[in-house]
């Protein structure tokens, strides 16, 4: 079929969609605004790439004609819009149809509580499209009870490649904690460095090393902390790493700790779990829905730093725990995340979405 993507070009979750319905031999044309370019160049070269005239907020509103006139064009059997504030309202204001708008997290969890004006403006978006998409049902929830979304919400998982995202067995001394995670203060790097230091002073002797991949705008901060816990021996901020480098530095660690403040759905939670390794997480949204708690891996409430430490002493003393966590991890994964699946979810929402317009 012929899809139009109206979503962010720069989006790692964007260019893994487009490639994957590209990859199935769908025509797929991407619209998008023009600071949102992908600076990365890792679209397949067979998506074709729109980059609409007006930029910033206001592009949302005053793209909305240009992006008709060329949908008129492609001439596209299904529109699929990406993040039902900014790139939802574009679509709206382009009035095209099918359309899938697909919710993503903070479109639905943040944006709407700004003022009633966001929550309108989401409210409206919602209401032009045909079908509406979540990654998760939590996120499905949020939409019917911030909106009050009477129609069925497709769900639509974002999972990982499970051929990539797999067991890399690596030898390494010690026990190793870590995350692969923005350093932003919505993702609590800052709790999981101060359980890692409670968890070493409780430990008995022995070789611990905390490693987070990742950049963001409290890395300096975080540093910082490191250096006053007394920990910068073994606690180390290893930058950003590229997406096909993160199953190798998943798999060097006995341990995945993700205590977010808020999560959408928790990707990161997935991918470690595709590679075995068990996950403590908090009991957010997001990694509800994803960990399974005491099969693969512990929830821990939001911001209980002696709880993320007992969790790690836990799967310290326990080798067979830890493996048995990280094998039920990867079953979990490739049952209701494997991305090959997730993208024939989405062909069917398409289908389905084009079927309901036809007859109407």
């Amino acid at each position: 079929m012929k899809i139009a993507f109206v979503s962010a070009a720069s989006s790692s979750h964007t260019v893994k969609w487009v490639n994957a319905l590209c990859k199935k031999g769908h025509k797929v044309r991407l619209y998008s605004l023009p600071e949102h370019e992908n600076r990365q160049k890792n679209l397949n070269p067979e998506v074709e790439v729109v980059y609409l005239g007006k930029s910033g907020f206001a592009g949302y509103f005053l793209n909305g004609s240009e992006l008709r006139r060329d949908l008129a064009d492609f001439a596209p059997d299904i529109i699929n819009a990406h993040y039902a504030s900014g790139y939802g309202t574009l679509a709206r204001m382009a009035k095209v149809h099918p359309l899938v708008l697909s919710v993503w997290g903070s479109d639905v969890y943040e944006f709407p509580l700004k003022s009633p004006l966001h929550k309108l403006l989401v409210a409206g978006n919602l209401k032009a499209a045909d079908i509406v998409a979540s990654t998760s049902e939590v996120m499905a929830e949020q939409v019917r009870r911030v909106f009050g979304e009477k129609r069925k919400i497709w769900i639509t998982p974002f999972g990982v490649d499970c051929s990539l995202f797999s067991p890399q067995p690596q030898e390494h001394d010690g026990f190793c904690v870590g995350a692969v995670k923005a350093l932003e203060d919505v993702y609590g790097m800052d709790d999981l460095i101060r359980a890692f230091a409670l968890f070493v002073q409780k430990a008995p002797e022995g070789s611990y090393t905390l490693n987070i991949y990742g950049k963001g705008s409290r890395e300096s901060e975080l540093q910082r902390l490191i250096d006053s816990l007394g920990i910068a021996q073994c606690a180390n901020l290893c930058g950003v790493i590229p997406n096909t480098k993160v199953p190798l530095a998943l798999s060097e660690m006995d341990v995945v700790c993700l205590p977010s403040r808020s999560e959408s759905f928790g990707v990161s939670a997935v991918e470690a779990m595709a590679c075995c390794v068990p996950v403590i997480a908090s009991n957010v949204d997001g990694f509800i829905e994803t960990v399974e708690d005491g099969v693969t891996g512990y929830l821990a409430p939001v911001g209980d730093v002696e709880a993320l430490a007992e969790h790690l002493l836990t799967l310290r003393q326990d080798a067979e725990l830890r493996r048995n966590m990280g094998t039920s991890g990867r079953e979990r994964v490739l049952r209701l995340f494997d991305f090959k699946k997730n993208v024939e979810q989405m062909e069917q929402v398409y289908r389905v979405a084009i079927d309901e317009h036809k007859a109407f």
